[in-house]
C-alpha cells in the first residue's frame, strides 16, 4: 500500500526510490501509533498518529495517511481522518497540524478543510512534484479542544 504512493512522489517528501525496509521503518517508527482501515480483512488504508513536536509542542498531534489505490473514492480517507481526530482527542491532544500538505493534492486539501482544518501557512515552491515541477505546500491546523 505504501509503495505506489512513495514511488509516485506526488504527496510525501520521501525519496521515490526508498527501499521497502526503510519505508516500513519510517511508517512504523516507535513514535508512530499506526492504524489500518480494513474491509473483511482487506487493507483499504493506513495512517499514523504522533505528537507533532516534543516538549512544549507535544500537545499538537500529527498524522500521515495513505489510501490503497484500489480503495480510492470510497470514503476511506474521510473515515481515517474522522478516526484520527477521535483518537487524538482521546489521547489528550489539543490540536492537529499537518506540516507539509502538497498543494496539488487537492482532494486531501479539500477533505481536511471539510473537517475544519485551516491553511495557516503557505510554503512557496517547497515541493518538487514529478510532473508539475515546484509547487507550494501548506501547513494546515485544527484546534481540537474547542
Amino acid at each position: 500500500m505504501l509503495e505506489p504512493v512513495i514511488r509516485a512522489g506526488q504527496t510525501y517528501t520521501l525519496p521515490r526510490d526508498l527501499q521497502r525496509d526503510v519505508a516500513l521503518r519510517f511508517w512504523f517508527a516507535p513514535e508512530h501509533e499506526v492504524f489500518v482501515a480494513l474491509d473483511g480483512g482487506h487493507a483499504l488504508g493506513t495512517y499514523f498518529l504522533r505528537a507533532n513536536q516534543h516538549g512544549g509542542g507535544a500537545h499538537v498531534a500529527n498524522c500521515g495517511y495513505i489510501t490503497a489505490s484500489d480503495a480510492e473514492h470510497r470514503g476511506v480517507g474521510r473515515a481515517m481522518c474522522a478516526h484520527s481526530l477521535e483518537q487524538a482527542r482521546s489521547r489528550g491532544f489539543r490540536a492537529m497540524q499537518f506540516n507539509f500538505v502538497v498543494s496539488t493534492n487537492e482532494r486531501a486539501v479539500q477533505l481536511w478543510q471539510r473537517f475544519g482544518f485551516e491553511i495557516v501557512g503557505r510554503l512557496p515552491h517547497a515541493f518538487c512534484h514529478p510532473q508539475r515541477g515546484y509547487v507550494d505546500a501548506y501547513v494546515m491546523y485544527l484546534q481540537l479542544d474547542r
